[in-house]
């Protein structure tokens, strides 16, 4: 393991979240979609599940996705902001089936400010590991994904099985046409 459990949790959290707009497709085009998201994800705390909670979380994603196309400051930039606006203070707690794990708003913080301070505490510990390299975008041709690379020798390409096996297949039908 590259990082803590709830880091790695977190990481794919927030890049899944950020691929929920990749292609131009929205995927969190409703308030129940945001609601299997987070369960999916296992977000504790209070929900609201209208509008104005996703139109939040919404600004996140775009928040966050700058994060995979900025450097070292931009990111530490982001990590203090969200930390500041969501009154970060981090906690040990233990609950359901997770052991103990830091949360770092209240309960009754909201969506996207619980999302966005897991993300930034998260963030945090890839920037002092100095590994912000482990933060790419796929490499398929016409896929524009975020990934995060929690392999052990920083291998990882591609955001998913899909555009790896398109890429190889693609490279080997290159290969049998130039031979």
């Amino acid at each position: 393991m590259l990082f803590a459990h709830d880091t790695e949790v977190a990481l794919a959290a927030a890049t899944a979240l950020v691929n929920t707009a990749a292609d131009g497709e929205e995927r969190l085009p409703d308030p129940a979609a945001l609601s299997t998201f987070l369960d999916t994800w296992e977000y504790t705390g209070s929900r609201t599940g209208d509008e104005a909670e996703l139109a939040e979380v919404h600004q996140l994603r775009t928040v966050l996705a700058g994060v995979w196309d900025t450097d070292e400051d931009g990111v530490v930039a982001v990590v203090n902001r969200l930390l500041r606006e969501g009154h970060a203070l981090p906690q040990l707690v233990r609950h359901d089936n997770w052991g103990y794990h830091v949360h770092a708003t209240e309960p009754t913080a909201s969506v996207a400010d619980r999302m966005g301070v897991e993300a930034a505490m998260a963030l945090a510990d890839v920037v002092r590991a100095g590994a912000l390299d482990r933060l790419r975008r796929c490499a398929a041709h016409g896929c524009d994904d975020a990934l995060v690379d929690l392999t052990r020798n920083a291998s990882r390409r591609f955001c998913d099985s899909s555009c790896a096996n398109r890429e190889h297949v693609a490279a080997y039908r290159a290969r049998r046409a130039a031979g």
